[in-house]
């Protein structure tokens, strides 16, 4: 029987070590953190969003980069089957809104729990605080990994599960793409992705902690428009975050941080078209005829962005509405339709989701993760050149990934 060393005790090293173990290899999972799972406690705002129960189909959908790389690890451990694993080990789930999965108790410290508890129950050793310097390799296989201390510790198989650059106080520092590039492994672009966006707007401060729901949100570059979808978004102190936002910022990472001038626009009242739009105005106008227009306009938009859009406008925030020009009323109208926002940057990786780009896929077995260029070696997780967007999809990659490397080594070693 062989040895398996699994580099990482995050999601995808937490879950390969317990599947391997389980089915009969001798593994050791090597944490340099003084515990595992330190970036799935932050998952989902603490509640950890585990999976998204869809089918594989409708998975591969919310695959940003590579999906097709991916159809043999979801088919093999799909989103369903992950909820079934950790009901078995103890986790109790719940679905929400969108089809997130969560513990039921609101609780990512349970994910670690349970995962822990899977582990030590099939007998893997962990060790933590500890960080490995090398993967050894002969004759074109590993032969182990040499640790920080200078020991070797000898290894039939080694996994990479090291994740990406997101949140590097949780001890993301790129290592994985280190080992890569050491045997030869090619590492496209690294980009935050799912992360806020910083704007040139100097207002966007005034309006900080501001949510706006079912709202659109359209990027343009070169007068083409790059995304455009419904949904939720927030106003930050230095730009604006959220669901629609963390969403833009993974399509496009590559434009973006490729100096290319995007502009935003926000359309604040989608359900109405211009013409309906320009009714209800007349109509809150009417009903506030004496008053000022900075007055007139709290039954249309949220309070604190009143001052912004009156100073946008253009229009005197004293002016009488009975006074208000039918040109003026309809370039008001135009501004609440097209709320123009500059992107400056996106957010650095200590507020990025995930990481994106990563290790070559087509260096990859997409059956097994193991390397083309070294036998015995796997990489898994977010390491790899895979997203996806928010909503349980990118742990489902982690633990997906996982569990094929898992099984290849069950077979392969036991």
């Amino acid at each position: 029987m062989g040895r398996l060393i699994v580099i990482g005790g995050g999601a995808a090293g937490m879950m390969a070590a317990a599947v391997a173990a389980a089915g009969g290899v001798e593994t050791v999972l090597v944490e340099k953190n003084e515990k595992l799972g330190k970036k799935v406690y932050i998952t989902g705002k603490g509640r950890c969003n585990l999976t998204n129960d869809c089918d594989v189909r409708d998975f591969l959908k919310n695959v940003v980069s590579n999906e097709k790389f991916l159809y043999s690890a979801l088919y093999g451990f799909s989103p369903q089957m992950t909820i079934d694993y950790f009901e078995s080990i103890g986790l109790k789930t719940k679905i929400e809104r969108g089809n997130r999965v969560f513990p039921v108790s609101d609780h990512s410290s349970d994910v670690n729990k349970y995962l822990e508890k899977a582990i030590k129950w099939s007998g893997a050793k962990i060790m933590l605080n500890t960080a490995v310097k090398e993967i050894v390799a002969e004759d074109g296989a590993v032969r182990g990994v040499k640790l920080s201390t200078g020991e070797f510790l000898q290894g039939d198989a080694v996994f990479v599960a090291t994740g990406g650059l997101s949140y590097p106080s949780t001890g993301s520092d790129g290592d994985g793409y280190r080992f890569a590039k050491e045997f030869g492994h090619k590492v496209t672009r690294l980009l935050p992705s799912l992360v806020s966006v910083k704007t040139k707007e100097e207002w966007v401060r005034q309006v900080e902690g501001l949510s706006l729901k079912n709202v659109v949100l359209s990027a343009y570059s070169n007068g083409k428009c790059l995304y455009s979808d419904l949904g939720e978004m927030l106003f930050t102190h230095n730009g604006i975050s959220g669901p629609l936002v963390l969403t833009l910022s993974s399509m496009l990472a590559d434009t973006i941080s490729s100096g290319n001038k995007v502009d935003l626009q926000i359309d604040l009242k989608p359900g109405l078209d211009p013409a309906q739009l320009d009714e209800r105005l007349l109509k809150d106008f009417n009903e506030n005829i004496n008053r000022q227009f900075a007055n007139s306009l709290g039954k249309l938009l949220p309070s604190s962005l009143i001052p912004v859009i009156v100073s946008l406008s253009g229009i005197p925030a004293d002016k009488q509405v009975n006074l208000i020009t039918k040109e003026e009323r309809s370039a008001f109208a135009a501004l609440i339709k097209a709320l123009p926002i500059s992107v400056l940057r996106l957010g650095c990786y200590d507020e990025a989701v995930i990481t994106k780009g990563g290790l070559d896929v087509k260096q990859i077995n997409p059956s097994t993760m193991e390397s083309k260029l070294i036998g015995g070696l796997y990489f898994i997780g977010e390491v790899l050149d895979v997203d996806a967007f928010t909503g349980g999809f990118n742990l489902q990659i982690a633990w997906s990934t996982a569990h094929a490397a898992a099984e290849a080594v069950i077979e392969a070693l036991s």
